[in-house]
Parts: structure tokens; C-alpha cells; sequence
């Protein structure tokens, strides 16, 4: 059965996401999506929140047909990194090949987020050369120019990387607007790990113009004040 994930998206536990964890698996659902990648900005609270909540499990098995892959976009000393499939601690100003091994030796995937994009950390070619990742971000549904998702795709393939395409969205409509199309019955963390290195079908989508404005102004202005997750227990 083909399985539906946006591997980028935000909740309101970034500094600049504005929707609730329990608004992302909503719309997701509605969009027929199967799961997806919380990557908050330099922190996993937003899926410890799930956890407690009875969202997501440790245990990286679905809940109720939906399947929570924590992660965490981290803000390295070179540029943003997406880490997929753990949880780590505040990494945020550290070497992206640190937080890179870090990640890989907890388990899960270091995939560069939105590289070669100037405006929005995206790392750079020189660093990407000396990075070891598992996947590359080829195309971001909120770029600031489409030329740099051409030219991450146009590194992918001379390295010969797994390629993804994601919504990076910041609000709950944006969600799902790019996504990964995997071919598995493994329905867990670990099964859509191991696809997305393998490499699968992407379906690729710009932003709208809406979404896109929505998503620069909560990027200026920061209006809501960031949430942190303080657990019960």
C-alpha cells in the first residue's frame, strides 16, 4: 500500500509555527496523508508532547493508522539540518557533521534541509562536499527561489544521494502540499527509514502564494511566543 509523508513540517513548538501538534495530525488525516516528520527548530518537544499525549510511541509503531517520526531541524554551524527518526539534545550552533553523527549513531537519517537556499541556512556546496548524509533535500515546497531546489537535485544525482521532497510548513494548511510516496507494508519508523534511504517517489508542489505569505510573515514578525513542553513526569 503506498504510505503518504511529509518529512518536513513545524508546529508551534518552533519559534515560527503556529499550529498544534494535535491541528498537524488533523489536517494531515484530512489530506490522506499517513504520517509525517515533526522537525521543530532545535527541538523535539513538540513530539515528546505527542508521546505523553498518546499521539505518537517510542516504540515507533502508528497510533490509530498514523505514524509520528520524530526528528528536529537543527540550526548547525553551517546551515540547517534535518534529523529524522530520534530525538537528540539542544545541538543548535554545532558542526552540521557532528550533528550528523550524532543522529546516525542514535539511529536515525541526517538529510540537509533546503540547501543551496541563501536566504533560509541552507548549506553549502563546500560543506555538503565533507558531510556524510543519508539523503538530501532536492525539493522544499517554500524555497525562496526554485533555482536552488534545481540545483540540490543537480548535487543528489552527481553524488548519487536518495533524494526527498517536503512542505517545510510552518502551519497546519501548508502540510502534505510536497510529500514522499513509499511502497512498504512496513508501517513503522524503522520501515520508513530504511525507504527513504532505498529512495521513492516524490510528489513535488510549491507553496501556494497564501501559504508562502502566511509563512514569511510568522518568520518576521514571531508573534506567538515559542512554546516549550515541560513533561508531566
Amino acid at each position: 500500500m503506498p504510505l503518504h509523508f511529509d518529512l518536513h513540517c513545524h508546529s508551534w513548538y518552533s519559534g515560527d509555527g503556529v499550529s498544534s501538534p494535535e491541528a498537524l495530525i488533523a489536517s494531515a488525516r484530512s489530506k490522506g496523508l499517513h504520517g509525517f516528520a515533526i522537525t521543530d527548530h532545535n527541538t523535539c518537544d513538540a513530539y515528546h508532547y505527542m508521546v505523553e499525549r498518546g499521539l505518537a510511541r517510542t516504540d515507533g509503531t502508528p497510533v490509530d493508522g498514523f505514524l509520528v517520526l520524530p526528528g528536529v531541524e537543527v540550526s548547525t554551524a553551517e546551515g540547517h539540518l534535518l534529523c529524522i527518526g530520534t530525538t537528540l539534545p539542544q545541538m543548535k550552533g554545532e558542526p552540521a557533521a557532528a550533528v550528523a553523527r550524532a543522529v546516525q549513531a542514535a539511529g536515525g537519517l541526517a538529510i540537509p534541509a533546503h540547501p543551496y537556499d541563501r536566504f533560509r541556512a541552507g548549506i553549502r556546496e563546500d560543506a555538503l562536499d565533507a558531510l556524510k548524509m543519508d539523503a538530501i533535500e532536492v525539493f522544499n515546497a517554500a524555497i525562496s527561489h526554485r533555482s536552488f531546489n534545481e540545483k540540490a537535485r543537480a548535487y543528489a544525482e552527481r553524488r548519487g544521494l536518495p533524494m526527498i521532497a517536503a512542505s517545510d510548513a510552518h502551519h497546519e494548511a501548508a502540510l502534505g502540499t510536497s510529500r514522499m510516496i513509499f511502497e512498504t507494508d512496513d508501517f513503522t519508523v524503522r520501515g520508513i527509514l530504511r525507504e527513504i534511504v532505498k529512495g521513492a517517489k516524490r510528489h513535488e508542489q510549491l507553496l501556494s502564494f497564501p501559504d508562502k505569505l502566511r509563512k514569511t510573515l510568522n518568520n518576521w514578525f514571531r508573534l506567538r511566543r515559542r512554546r516549550t513542553f515541560t513533561p508531566k513526569s
